[in-house]
């Protein structure tokens, strides 16, 4: 059976899909720029789904995919191919997906991402995260910068991952790659005995629970470069997460962490474009001191506004301001800039020419408040906040 998988593969490849769904009882699908499509007409009974699992595992892989009811492992097909896989049990047998994980690593420019990606690979300290759902290309950037790292600078890397993506060749840096399951029993585990291990720069694939997120903080604080992922829409979600995941009496701590070692937030969304693929619409956070005293403050919800106005001070953006940027661009359509947009009612407005004032915020001594005035072709709107 092994070989019907290598065909599906193959197949995949050659059409440049990105997942492979194999279902029991069902036709296999492959996702192609987005959408799911079924791939011949045969339906995979559930014996044939098992057969196929069962060529591709060891005894103990197998054995811990009954225990655990899904297991996650890396398949490789010739030298030129690698996939992410998950096997799990659903109600009618089991189910398998195939991620292709690309074996040339893009860099930043051929990505697409703007510029001031560029300026987190060249932090000394700190903690960048890549953000997004599943499938948005979060592995493809941090891939990205850790290349880059790699090629520029001579630093000693870890990466802990589940499982390895991205092989990344000694270059400039020495790197060593740590996969759960077999080189570690958790991220928090690896985490932990990193900063035993001489690291200038650490990569925790998944920040998935709190004591993993208190130590990457902690790493971040003694003077660690730190990357990492989580699968949020934004920033400003981002960091709600963060805070959140810890007890009421400790998020005032977590907060004045968070605020000292934050460097960056690349939150991601991938968009259809015009030529047919896909590609990355971003929001930029960057650490400036009033993104600090907002975080600090708990006034996550002013995190939008500031992105929206360091723009070409900072070179941070929102998604909407990025998607506008794409469609002068000529990149993307304005139907997929709205369908995709975070407020597709305001994106509507400036796609119109209406709203792309610039906003000027000022503190006045009198009252204690931020006053902000906003220009909209030629009228001045004035409000507090």
């Amino acid at each position: 059976m092994e070989e019907k998988l290598k065909l599906y593969l193959r197949t995949m490849i050659s059409n440049g899909g990105s997942d492979l769904h194999i279902k029991s009882g069902a036709i296999t699908r492959v996702r192609l720029n987005g959408q799911l499509k079924l791939m011949g007409k045969e339906e995979l009974s559930a014996e044939n789904v098992d057969a196929i699992v069962k060529s591709i595992t060891t005894t103990e892989q197998y054995q811990k995919l009954k225990i655990d009811k899904n297991l996650d492992f890396t398949y490789v097909l010739g030298e030129d191919h690698r996939f992410r896989v998950n096997i799990f049990y659903q109600m009618d047998g089991l189910s398998a997906v195939f991620r292709i994980i690309p074996v040339k690593i893009l860099s930043i420019d051929e990505l697409g991402l703007p510029e001031v990606v560029k300026t987190f690979t060249q932090a000394q300290r700190g903690l960048v995260l890549v953000t997004g759902v599943t499938g948005s290309g979060k592995s493809t950037t941090l891939a990205a910068m850790i290349d880059k790292i790699n090629r520029e600078t001579s630093k000693h890397i870890i990466t802990i991952e589940d499982p390895i993506e991205f092989i990344h060749k000694d270059r400039g840096c020495l790197i060593n790659q740590r996969a759960i399951g077999q080189d570690t029993h958790s991220f928090s585990d690896a985490l932990r005995a990193a900063l035993r291990e001489d690291p200038d720069i650490i990569l925790v694939g998944e920040m998935r629970d709190l004591e993993t997120i208190d130590i990457a903080l902690h790493a971040a604080n003694t003077g660690h470069l730190v990357f990492s992922t989580l699968h949020t829409l934004d920033a400003k979600e981002t960091i709600d997460r963060i805070v959140g995941m810890f007890a009421k009496e400790e998020q005032n701590r977590i907060r004045a962490s968070l605020a000292s070692v934050l460097e960056g937030i690349i939150s991601q969304r991938l968009v259809p474009t015009k030529k047919g693929g896909r590609m990355a619409g971003v929001e930029i956070l960057k650490k400036t001191a009033r993104i600090e005293q907002l975080i600090m403050e708990n006034r996550d919800y002013e995190i939008p506004d500031a992105l929206f106005e360091g723009k070409e001070i900072y070179g941070t953006q929102t998604f909407d301001q990025h998607l506008l940027d794409l469609i002068k661009a000529d990149k993307i359509t304005e139907e997929v800039a709205l369908e995709y947009a975070s407020n597709p009612s305001d994106l509507k407005l400036k796609m119109q020419g209406v709203g792309r004032g610039s906003i000027v915020r000022d503190f006045s001594y009198e009252t204690g408040m931020v006053v902000a005035q906003r220009s909209h072709g030629g009228k001045a709107l004035r409000n507090r906040e």
